[in-house]
């Protein structure tokens, strides 16, 4: 999403809730000068990746133990 800064500025809150979905780029201008962004979203999408990959029954040590005989 591209706003402007006097977007932004007159409803911050809005795009800080907003920021913790998707990107909120800042334009002046026409020309963007900064970006909002949730912090954890690498995180998040990387959390997301590993659903279904790991069996929901097996424990840590296993995982582990998994790992370590596949390197």
């Amino acid at each position: 999403m591209s706003i402007t800064a006097t977007e932004l500025k007159t409803n911050l809150s809005k795009y800080l809730l907003l920021a913790e979905k998707e990107d909120v780029f800042i334009t002046r201008n026409g020309k963007i000068i900064a970006k909002l962004t949730n912090p954890y979203q690498n995180r998040v999408d990387m959390a997301k990746s590993l659903f279904g990959v790991i069996p929901a029954d097996i424990t840590l040590e296993e995982a582990r133990e998994e790992r370590l005989t596949k390197l």
